[in-house]
């Protein structure tokens, strides 16, 4: 399964949430906003929602400092 994550293509060995993309990326679940295919996925919504190959994933996180 294949799926776009930040303008790259990522092959996935398996069928996963994007709780378990995040993880797999060693992002925090904090301070991170997820859009699929376009909506964005409410950060309650990550473990239960599971990816699709061919997802469009852009992954949005926040930075201190001005």
């Amino acid at each position: 399964m294949t799926v776009t994550v930040n303008g790259k293509i990522r092959a996935l060995n398996r069928e996963m949430s994007i709780a378990e993309l995040l993880q797999e990326l060693s992002l925090p679940p904090e301070g991170i906003a997820v859009a699929v295919n376009a909506s964005v996925i409410p950060r309650k919504n990550h473990p239960a929602s599971m990816l699709s190959d061919g997802d469009v994933v852009e992954i949005i996180r926040a930075v201190a400092g001005g």
